[in-house]
């Protein structure tokens, strides 16, 4: 099991990060979603509350030149509390299919990695369920090759406490940038409150590549949600 903060202290750009797991105590969810950015418009962001979870926005509408792939919602929440996080639209793409009847692998078989070559971005989501069990994904290319989309998903339906599974967006921080490889990282989740563990989280991120975090604990017994924003651009 690694400590989350020394492995993103070790890597100054994961790109966009999932935390899904259990609080030490075993009573709550946690939820953890962060992005990151190289160029001035990806970093050109922050993290706004909607009526069923975020969305991205920018920060200075004056200075967004490219709005796709960075302006999404990244959270959002259905009536009966599932919890879906993803790192691009196909956030609404798994809720539509969840709403028609369907699964979050059934919405992903429909979606690819992100068109932005030579980088060809994964697209990592989440889906946390009313009782506490989670689902992590990955969609992305064969080892860079567009031909293929490699599609891999991860169950957890009895999370163990303390624990959680960590999965970003990139491996390490190169050009091109390789995409996440092997199983989403087991890690500890030990902060007693969600401004705990979005201040450790925060604090362990690149200061000069970290843009956007979002923390939740969600209560099991009786649902309520303790939600904890952070953006560079508003400190």
């Amino acid at each position: 099991m690694l400590d989350l903060n020394q492995y993103l202290q070790g890597n100054p750009y994961p790109g966009r990060g999932i935390v899904l797991g259990r609080t030490v105590d075993n009573a709550k969810v946690a939820i953890a979603y962060f992005i990151m950015g190289r160029s001035e418009n990806s970093r050109n962001r922050i993290f706004e509350t909607t009526c069923d979870g975020i969305r991205t926005k920018a920060y200075d509408e004056s200075k967004m030149t490219d709005p796709s792939l960075i302006i999404y919602h990244p959270v959002r929440i259905l009536p009966e509390g599932m919890t879906i996080v993803t790192n691009g639209d196909q956030t609404d793409t798994i809720r539509e299919h969840m709403v028609a009847g369907h699964c979050y692998r059934h919405a992903l078989n429909t979606r690819t990695y992100e068109p932005d070559a030579p980088n060809y971005t994964p697209r990592i989501s989440g889906v946390v369920k009313p009782n506490g069990a989670y689902n992590l994904s990955i969609l992305k290319s064969l080892d860079g090759d567009p031909a293929c989309c490699c599609r891999y998903f991860y169950e957890y339906d009895a999370p163990v406490a303390g624990v959680g599974h960590f999965i970003h967006t990139y491996q390490e921080n190169l050009n091109p940038l390789p995409s996440f490889q092997g199983e989403p990282r087991t890690v500890a989740i030990d902060a007693s409150s969600a401004q705990a563990w979005a201040n450790q989280l925060w604090n362990s991120l690149n200061d000069s590549n970290k843009v956007s975090l979002f923390v939740q604990y969600i209560d099991l017994a009786s649902g309520q949600r303790e939600t904890v924003i952070i953006n560079k651009h508003s400190q």
